[in-house]
């Protein structure tokens, strides 16, 4: 089975990381989540930006998933 292409990097008790689970929930792709506070590379490049939503590795978007714009995206 393929990597999942979407990787969700979220914060606990973070309520945007919330939302954006629910968005990516309704999108109905395989998606990973990390944790931005497991990995000091994370926290430094994401911290102050979760939840940051990464499509094959690169960065998608960050706060809020644009679901249109992953849905086109992910279907190129």
């Amino acid at each position: 089975m393929p990597e999942p292409r979407i990787t969700l990097v979220t914060r606990p008790g973070c309520h945007l990381c919330e939302v954006a689970v629910e968005a990516l929930t309704r999108i109905g792709e395989p998606w990973t989540e990390l944790d931005v506070e497991s990995d000091l590379e994370l926290e430094r490049d994401y911290g102050d930006r979760v939840p940051v939503v990464l499509l094959d590795g690169k960065e998608h978007g960050y706060w809020r998933v644009e679901e249109d714009r992953l849905r086109r995206d992910l279907a190129r």
